[in-house]
């Protein structure tokens, strides 16, 4: 399982972002492990919706239909330790949807996620590995 963050939803969604292409390729070439959580594909689908419009955000709420991807729901432990995380990453602005991946892959025990944020994620320090591995 591939946890994707927002950023790597909305540069392939944007045919005009210079990470477009390698975002593309990154979604197909893990099509069968894709994951994200709730509060990702909420950020993800407002931001798609105000920069690219209507149809694009109906392209990716398809894909949470067709279960293409898998949509993971926050538990209460969750929502715990995005809590923490946020309070011990203030300096960070860590914000709630970048915490809910790392409690996730916290708890699915998942070393890799796709995002274009290097910054907070290689300096968050998760329980279960040293650091993330991080896509593209």
């Amino acid at each position: 399982m591939l946890l994707v963050d927002t950023n790597v939803w909305l540069s392939a969604a944007d045919v005009r972002s210079e990470r477009h292409d390698d975002s593309v390729a990154l979604l197909s070439e893990h099509r069968d492990e894709l994951a994200t959580t709730v509060p990702v594909i909420a950020g993800s689908s407002w931001l798609i919706l105000d920069r690219l419009g209507p149809e694009a955000q109906a392209r990716l709420l398809d894909l949470v239909i067709s279960r293409t991807l898998d949509l993971v729901d926050l538990m209460h432990q969750d929502w715990e330790r995005v809590a923490a995380l946020c309070r011990q990453y203030a300096d960070l602005r860590l914000d709630a949807t970048d915490a809910s991946l790392i409690a996730v892959a916290e708890r699915m025990r998942l070393g890799s996620i796709a995002t274009d944020n290097h910054r907070d994620f290689l300096v968050v320090r998760p329980e279960h590995v040293a650091t993330f591995e991080l896509l593209p």
